[in-house]
């Protein structure tokens, strides 16, 4: 299994085919998925194979934005996967494994083990960081640049809905970021109650 190869191959693919109206879901978006997933995973105790896993899941959660769509991305992003991973190695059970992470990051996530609940918490890390506010603008943008959202006042309620919908599943991001996103769903209840 050649992680460095297959970290070199996707990087360079989603820096040349990425569409530069993703002010979110860019390569940077990828690489804090995969600094906070390998962060999780020692909070997890996760380590050797299985933080390997992880972290190619990571680097491949979002692969599928290359085709330019918010809708099934996920799935695209297991085609990316099923096709370029055997050739840097990784077996058949292996892929089917990453495939289940990345899969688990579809909204709502619905992850079955605790490599999906890494995965899943650090694709959604930010929602309990001090960064939040600034990621959240990009997000927004992208999402007004591909006619998804209209407007602050509907894209601050559609923040409201998705934070008090939204779980943390870790142990490691329940006691570290649950705590600051309750603040956040806080702040932007208070604004969304004066439109």
């Amino acid at each position: 299994m050649d992680y460095r190869a297959a970290k070199q191959f996707i990087l360079s693919k989603l820096r040349a085919e990425l569409s530069d109206k993703l002010s979110y879901h860019g390569v940077h978006h990828t690489l804090d998925v995969l600094k906070m997933a390998t962060e999780i995973c020692a909070g997890e105790n996760v380590n050797g194979h299985e933080l390997v896993l992880v972290k190619t899941a990571a680097l491949f959660h979002d692969a599928g934005f290359v085709k330019n769509k918010h809708a099934g991305h996920e799935r695209e992003g297991c085609l990316i996967v099923q096709d370029a991973l055997p050739g840097f190695g990784y077996s058949p059970r292996d892929i089917d494994v990453i495939c289940g992470m990345i899969m688990a990051t579809k909204i709502p996530q619905s992850p079955h083990n605790l490599l999906e609940e890494i995965i899943c918490d650090a694709d959604l890390d930010y929602l309990g960081r001090s960064d939040f506010y600034s990621i959240g603008d990009s997000l927004y943008e992208e999402l007004q640049a591909y006619h998804i959202i209209q407007g602050e006042q509907a894209w601050n309620r559609l923040q409201v809905s998705f934070l008090t919908a939204h779980a943390f599943h870790t142990r490691t991001n329940i006691l570290l970021r649950e705590p600051v996103k309750q603040q956040y769903l806080d702040q932007l209840k208070g604004l969304v109650a004066t439109y």
